[in-house]
């Protein structure tokens, strides 16, 4: 599942997004895969992950890795910034950072997120507020940093409730599977399956990801 593959250390006590119950309701009302669907992974939810930097640099290290890999990659990189903020980053540099296995294309890729965040270049405390894509326009500016990273932030970090992340395969594998019988399906086939849900899409695209991998971290 590629949602998953963002998968990062729970924040201390997870609460329930606001909106879950009322999407739950809403989505089993409309829809009668998401009626079969829901009831089936009980009281689960979308747990919120760490602070804006942490989720984006995480990202970039689990890009193209197995999870596996990633956690193990992960790991080194916490021994090098275990508090992981960007003064950090930037104090170790890319000498150290490609010594803890990550890639020249990652390293610049994080020292690069690190930069934006010392320059105040994204507007970190304003991302709460902003719409969903100018939050994406502003991520994507950041090298190795492209739309689908920009919505699991969006996702996993904001708790934003009617995201469809079209490009991620997790999603277009659960509406295969649950929809089209396991046929193939297209970006415009998601797009009408979708249209059912909004404004709850992120919570759609949670179930369905859950329906292929429903051990997995939410």
């Amino acid at each position: 599942m590629s949602g998953a593959d963002t998968a990062m250390s729970h924040r201390e006590a997870p609460q329930v997004p606001e909106y879950w119950e009322s999407a739950k309701i809403e989505l089993m009302r409309r829809d009668r895969i998401m009626r079969k669907l829901i009831p089936q992974f009980g009281d689960l939810y979308l747990v919120g992950r760490d602070d804006p930097f942490t989720t984006l640099t995480r990202s970039i290290v689990a890009q193209q890795i197995s999870v596996k890999s990633a956690d193990l990659l992960w790991q080194r990189f916490l021994e090098l910034c275990p508090k992981c903020t960007y003064t950090q980053v930037l104090k170790a540099g890319s000498e150290k950072l490609l010594a803890c296995g990550l890639s020249k294309r990652k390293t610049e890729y994080i020292l690069d997120l690190a930069e934006h965040f010392k320059e105040k270049r994204v507007h970190v405390n304003s991302w709460v507020e902003m719409a969903d894509e100018d939050v994406i326009s502003e991520l994507i500016q950041i090298r190795g940093i492209g739309r689908w990273t920009a919505e699991m932030f969006l996702i996993f970090n904001l708790l934003r409730p009617n995201i469809l992340p079209l490009d991620d395969p997790g999603l277009l594998k659960g509406i295969s599977s649950n929809y089209f019988s396991g046929e193939p399906v297209s970006r415009s086939d998601a797009r009408e399956v979708a249209a059912n849900w909004g404004p709850w899409c992120t919570v759609a695209t949670w179930y369905l990801w859950r329906s292929l991998d429903p051990v997995a971290e939410s």
